[in-house]
């Protein structure tokens, strides 16, 4: 015999999804990490898709703190955007609405590095 519990009773009581990149987005972010591989200046990546945000982390070398955070925020859609790139201190780069847009602020690192 099993135990389970019991479904919500309202939807007030449902776990509310989780935030993850779609495609599209997915196709975007590691388009440029790529050209950053090839560059060398990336080496790994992380995913982690939470209640309240994704967020595609950069890293420099596996075992460290990540270079970039690349995040999506969809409660922000209506605000300040719901993507943010955010640097290693924790300072917010570029945040805006369109993925493309935001993600500018990294690939200007990228005619950097390979100059």
């Amino acid at each position: 015999m099993t135990l389970h519990t019991p479904p919500p009773v309202n939807l007030r009581e449902m776990p509310s999804p989780q935030v993850a990149f779609q495609r599209p987005e997915l196709a975007l972010i590691l388009s440029l990490y790529g050209r950053m591989v090839a560059a060398g200046e990336w080496r790994d990546y992380g995913i982690s898709c939470l209640r309240d945000v994704a967020v595609f982390s950069v890293f420099r070398r596996t075992a460290e703190h990540p270079m970039y955070r690349i995040e999506k925020r969809p409660k922000l859609r209506g605000k300040q955007g719901m993507y943010a790139v955010i640097g290693m201190d924790g300072q917010i780069l570029r945040r805006g609405a369109d993925l493309k847009t935001v993600l500018r602020v990294l690939e200007r690192k990228l005619i950097r590095a390979v100059e």
